[in-house]
């Protein structure tokens, strides 16, 4: 396999965009592919076997492009799929998963909150996890309905604050010190929640500790890019790609296609 073959990543729609973003920041030299599969968004609705089999079909298509390394940008399809998919494929699997440790190992009040989907709570991957930190309390609130408003370009809307409000403030009145954002979309959400929070309460994501392992996996399987040639970012899309091309900022290059 070449070192100037491309990472790949998938989501259940734009959300795992903002893994990319930490991880092109990071690794500039890179050649990225992201599908953003927004036409089966969210998958967090959705049963086990669904998101394994959309997983898997996400994993051949990357292959199919020479993904040396796929990056499961997608919280509830790491929690769900990531054990079958590497069991399945010899190609390194980076996943990402709601960042409760560093939460539960610095909270103050003993008390933290997690904002993520059914399929991520639900999850026997997220249930070990917090297994882990009995001594906090872990407040676990399902978004319903944040993914498709952020999916329709809605992140600043009055139903969006209301959602926000209606999850968060019973967070705040149990004293959360720490809020985890448990889902890839959610950071596009963060100056929304800032309006809601207090500036004591701290808000975390997994963006930047995903990028520092994909550095560390390509750097261990000897994958890193080496080229000095300018890197390419291609984006594949099967929905509108309007939204997605908002967000991203002519950063790279997007695609319509049905898959």
């Amino acid at each position: 396999m070449s070192n100037t073959n491309p990472i790949g990543l998938f989501d259940s729609g734009i959300g795992g965009t903002s893994i990319w973003k930490e991880i092109h920041s990071l690794l500039p030299f890179e050649n990225t592919i992201y599908l953003a599969d927004s036409k089966n968004a969210p998958y967090g609705i959705k049963s086990k076997e669904e998101i394994i089999d959309l997983s898997i079909k996400n994993t051949e298509l990357l292959l199919n492009k020479n993904s040396k390394l796929i990056v499961v940008a997608c919280n509830t399809a790491t929690t769900n799929a990531i054990k079958e998919l590497r069991l399945k494929y010899k190609v390194p699997f980076i996943g990402i998963e709601p960042a409760i440790k560093p939460a539960a190992n610095k909270t103050n009040t003993h008390t933290i909150g997690i904002l993520a989907t059914k399929g991520t709570l639900n999850s026997e991957l997220f249930h070990k996890n917090v297994e882990n930190f009995s001594d906090v309390k872990i407040i676990e609130q399902v978004g319903h309905g944040l993914v498709q408003l952020i999916e329709n370009g809605d992140i600043e809307s009055t139903e969006m604050t209301l959602l926000l409000k209606s999850y968060i403030e019973p967070m705040l009145e149990q004293n959360i010190d720490y809020l985890v954002l448990g889902c890839s979309h959610y950071p596009y959400l963060i100056p929304q929640l800032r309006k809601i929070i207090p500036t004591n309460v701290k808000i975390i994501d997994s963006g930047e500790a995903v990028a520092k392992q994909t550095q560390h996996i390509l750097n261990q399987y000897k994958l890193t890019n080496s080229s000095n040639e300018q890197s390419y970012q291609h984006f594949y899309t099967n929905s509108d790609s309007k939204v997605l091309k908002t967000i991203l900022k002519n950063d790279s290059t997007v695609f319509e296609k049905n898959f």
